[in-house]
């Protein structure tokens, strides 16, 4: 017999709060899989694998619009692989701008840093200066 989970079960067995269940399925990613004689909403096994998976992928990064396209039945079961490894590549590209952007970030806060080292007079101060140049 299948476990069927309320949502306070569900959420807790998922290590969520119970709004996040309903945020997902607000924006599509989740759906009760059915309704108890009380008319609570009753999710399956397939459904907290779901809410795993969800959890899973926003750790490392992927949007709920990637999730959404990966879990979408929209696309041809025998493409799946490769509307992953789509979404992989283009998340990748992503962090590695975000990467790039936060090592000239680094980079000029560094610079910033030794400017403020060196120049330290009283009252005055260069990187204000330059940064109300910039």
């Amino acid at each position: 017999m299948e476990s069927r989970y309320t949502i306070g079960r569900l959420a807790n067995a998922a290590g969520v709060p119970t709004s996040t269940v309903r945020y997902y399925e607000r924006v599509g990613l989740l759906r009760p899989s059915g309704r108890s004689e009380g008319n609570y909403r009753l999710y399956g096994r397939e459904d907290l694998d779901r809410l795993r998976f969800i959890r899973a992928a926003q750790a490392i990064g992927f949007t709920i619009e990637n999730i959404l396209e990966i879990v979408s039945h929209d696309h041809d079961e025998s493409h799946l692989c490769e509307d992953v490894q789509k979404v992989i590549e283009n998340r990748l590209a992503d962090v590695e701008q975000r990467m790039s952007d936060l090592r000239h970030v680094e980079r000029v806060l560094r610079s910033a840093l030794a400017t403020c080292r060196k120049t330290a007079e009283p009252g005055h101060c260069e990187v204000i200066d330059r940064l109300s140049h910039a």
